[in-house]
């Protein structure tokens, strides 16, 4: 049990341990809520009937949960989950292809899918909100990045909300309240030769095909990351970042050709005043000058870039700020922790584009040592994230 949490944590957990079944037992794809959607909205509507609990569709298949309760901070979390849950992206970043367990409560711990990101801060914001009576409750789909997507289900919502002063993101990470958020991007390098055939590899450019050089192509690339964070000093508390997440290229059912193309993407993450555009001219040139002389020389490299949002930050003087800072000392007996050089980005970016200041706060996870799809939450840590949302939410400073 971390410090100072006592007991509070065993009062409060009965609606969390409930809330985490309820999600556990629906996969949240992005942009394919709606059936957790209308999940979660009915058991919060037989639970809490005074309220109502609304699923709001977005999309073809897109739907965030709205509750509200007059006036109060808007408490945001997100429905969809890392992984889909349904077998679509599991296989390809885990390497597992059966299903993951369910959910398991045992000696205060809470073992299940996708807890980190982002059941169990899901069911803190939910059970808060229910409790505390006040402000607004949105649990948006769409809330992870994903190529395409850009905060669907927060916009949708934006779109038709009354105005809005404050927010509270109801997401995991370190024990800290987060003022500020970096930007994003995802860049997709293309390497283009000459396709082929395996019994004859010279017909291909290079010789023997794209992919047998891939790693020229991933060294190239950690050059210019390394410069890239070399040249990306931390600007206030957020950091810059960037990882290759994906590499393919040829037709699986068909190795016998050798592919012409060769594509690698990449997540970045940026600090204020970047511009896409920068990103894909100095990796380029990066690919070009390491490339040169190579077996790759004959090939051409390209990067485009899919923009997600700008870094986005809420003053230390706002008044949902102060009010994140009395809250956290009355919760935990421990200071906020000083973050520094931050890369986590949620759709606290899209609510700061819109003029609302918001403060990202929530509970911290473990990864399971058995399944890396499962996530390792302390119930006790838990219910005190939710007594802090409970606090923000009726605390008439935060709005």
């Amino acid at each position: 049990m971390a410090p100072g949490l006592g007991r509070l944590g065993s009062l409060l957990s009965e609606d969390l341990v409930e809330l985490l079944g309820v999600l556990d037992q629906t996969p949240a794809p992005r942009g394919r809520e709606a059936r957790a959607a209308a999940a979660l909205a009915a058991w919060c509507n037989q639970r809490w009937p005074a309220i109502t609990w609304t699923v709001q569709p977005y999309g073809a298949e897109g739907a965030n949960v709205v509750a509200t309760c007059g006036p109060g901070p808007l408490l945001y979390s997100h429905l969809d989950t890392s992984l889909d849950g349904d077998g679509r992206s599991a296989a390809e970043v885990t390497g597992r292809t059966d299903p993951p367990a369910p959910l398991r409560i045992g000696e205060g711990i809470a073992e299940g899918f996708c807890l980190g990101v982002a059941r169990a801060p899901v069911a803190a914001a939910v059970a808060a909100f229910a409790h505390a009576g006040r402000g607004t409750l949105l649990i948006a789909g769409s809330g992870t990045h994903r190529r395409g997507g850009h905060g669907e289900g927060v916009r949708a919502f934006l779109a038709s909300a009354p105005p809005i002063s404050s927010a509270i993101v109801a997401k995991g990470g370190p024990p800290a309240l987060i003022l500020e958020e970096p930007g994003a991007a995802f860049l997709r390098v293309r390497v283009t030769g000459r396709p082929g055939v395996s019994m004859l590899p010279d017909t291909a450019v290079p010789s023997g095909g794209v992919v047998r050089h891939a790693g020229l192509v991933l060294d190239a690339i950690e050059t210019w990351r390394q410069r890239y964070l070399i040249s990306r000093a931390p600007f206030g508390r957020v950091g810059a970042q960037a990882g290759v997440g994906a590499i393919r290229a040829g037709w699986t059912e068909k190795p016998d050709l050798l592919p012409a193309e060769l594509l690698l993407d990449l997540y970045v993450i940026t600090v204020p005043g970047e511009r896409g555009s920068r990103l894909a001219t100095e990796l380029t040139a990066t690919l070009h000058a390491l490339l040169a002389g190579g077996p790759l020389e004959g090939c051409s490299a390209h990067v485009e870039v899919e923009w997600l949002h700008d870094a986005q930050a809420t003053g230390e003087q706002a008044p949902i700020v102060k009010a994140a800072e009395h809250a956290w000392g009355q919760v935990f007996d421990f200071p906020s922790l000083e973050v520094a050089g931050w890369t986590g980005s949620t759709d606290g970016v899209v609510l700061r584009e819109h003029g609302i200041d918001t403060v990202r706060v929530g509970p911290q996870s473990e990864r399971s040592a058995v399944d890396p799809r499962l996530d390792l939450v302390d119930l006790a840590v838990l219910a005190r994230y939710q007594r802090l949302y409970e606090m923000l939410l009726s605390d008439t400073r935060a709005h």
